[in-house]
């Protein structure tokens, strides 16, 4: 790997596991002091031990107010303030469309959006009034382009990030703060391959341009760019990452 983003802070929320830990592992391998955020503390700690340049966990539920607060205002009081962050923590569910409730609407929409709203808050005000050219990355999913049965909450959540990633560049451009989304398709994470979802693989290699089984590491790649100097000229994009199912 190589040393780009070195001398930045990196903050991954939901990072203990699958995706989330593989951007982390990824964007310190790159330099970064990674943060490992999740819900999961004993999770966060153990994923932040295997990783390079001074990576640590903190303990937070995105979708606390208060406790996104303390994470950045303990950010900022170790490293001097976030410069990248991918906002990857989510509730991933498979209930059928006749099962959806509103106390299930509102938590996954509570966690994947809301919470992707708080943390993008207090991070990118972090951010301004440190006068820091950040990286906002936010991992929303291609169901939003495939319409994916059986997650209504959960596509309609990561279509607001879409949607809420194309406005956010639009808003913080000229502090120099790009935003971008990143949607991936199905990947063999542990969550994954614990659900439902990891029976439909074959029915998803069928679809893709690009044959095999999608992997954290397939994301984190992305997302390490779009973290970069490299990507300083992409705002209010998605890149779609799932070899080819897709093609928009």
């Amino acid at each position: 790997m190589s040393e780009r983003l070195s001398g930045r802070t990196a903050l991954v929320t939901g990072a203990a596991q699958g995706i989330g830990k593989a951007i982390a592992t990824r964007l310190a391998a790159d330099g970064a002091t990674v943060v490992v955020s999740d819900i999961n503390g004993q999770g966060a700690r153990e994923a932040a031990a295997t990783m390079k340049n001074g990576a640590f966990a903190i303990t937070a539920d995105i979708s606390d107010p208060d406790a996104v607060a303390a994470m950045l205002r303990e950010i900022e009081d170790k490293t001097g303030g976030v410069d990248i962050l991918v906002n990857n923590a989510s509730i991933v569910p498979f209930v059928a469309w006749d099962s959806v409730d509103l106390a299930h609407w509102r938590k996954i929409i509570d966690v994947n959006l809301t919470g992707t709203f708080i943390v993008t808050r207090a991070a990118t005000d972090q951010m301004r009034a440190k006068k820091k050219a950040g990286r906002v990355i936010s991992i929303a999913s291609n169901t939003f382009f495939a319409g994916t049965p059986n997650m209504a909450a959960y596509v309609a959540a990561k279509g607001g990030v879409i949607g809420f990633s194309r406005a956010l560049a639009t808003e913080l451009g000229q502090y120099g703060i790009t935003a971008n989304a990143v949607t991936p398709g199905l990947i063999e994470s542990e969550g994954v391959k614990e659900s439902p979802h990891n029976q439909a693989f074959e029915f998803v290699e069928m679809l893709q341009a690009v044959k095999g089984k999608g992997q954290p590491e397939h994301i984190a790649d992305v997302v390490a760019f779009l973290a970069s100097d490299d990507a300083r000229w992409i705002t209010g994009q998605t890149i779609n990452v799932d070899a080819g199912m897709v093609r928009h």
